[in-house]
């Protein structure tokens, strides 16, 4: 017998019960890259697969199913995790973005995206989508000054690509730190007529 959790007033999600079966499934509502979705989901279903297979969220990699590799990151809330170490029914409820959802509605690629492809910063692709994810959530972060090549190679530290040595990567993200300081010094100067 499961107890079941009284569903939260405030919220339009159905509350899922506190004890999971293994053979029941679950409705997970969710907002994938801004848009409400709702699939069913067995307990130990794990975000990649709930992404890929319920969702057709193909963007979101499986590399090693155990969080070393970085290939299946997305932003769970706008912070950026391994998928592979989530399971569906955890994100019942919270925002998940994925690399579909990156470039937005209005460009075909993101600034982002689109340095990586200028600077080269991918070959086999099989990674790139979780280091933009990284990459994305990280830039977003606030800082007092652009980011140094360190400590960009720091942030990248938790992602395995075998292709391009990091150097384009590397590249590219300081590409988009600058462009983004410049556009927000830009946009708090008072013009001078």
């Amino acid at each position: 017998m499961s107890i079941e959790s009284k569903p939260d007033p405030q919220s339009d999600t159905q509350a899922l019960p506190l004890v999971l079966h293994r053979d029941t499934t679950h409705r997970i509502d969710l907002v994938l890259n801004g848009e409400s979705r709702t699939a069913q989901a067995e307990p130990r279903l794990l975000l990649t697969d709930f992404l890929r297979h319920s969702l057709g969220a193909t963007g979101t990699h499986v590399g090693c199913e155990h969080g070393v590799c970085g290939a299946c990151t997305v932003r769970i809330d706008g912070i950026a995790q391994r998928a592979c170490l989530a399971l569906a029914v955890q994100c019942a409820g919270r925002r998940i973005d994925t690399i579909e959802g990156l470039a937005g509605d209005q460009h075909p690629l993101g600034d982002l995206q689109a340095a990586f492809k200028r600077h080269h910063a991918l070959q086999c692709g099989f990674c790139t989508a979780g280091i933009l994810m990284s990459c994305a959530d990280w830039l977003e972060r606030p800082r007092a000054q652009v980011p140094s090549e360190t400590e960009v190679r720091e942030m990248l530290s938790g992602h395995l690509c075998r292709c391009t040595g990091y150097a384009p990567i590397v590249a590219a993200v300081l590409d988009v730190a600058q462009a983004r300081a410049l556009a927000r010094e830009s946009a708090i100067e008072p013009s001078h007529a």
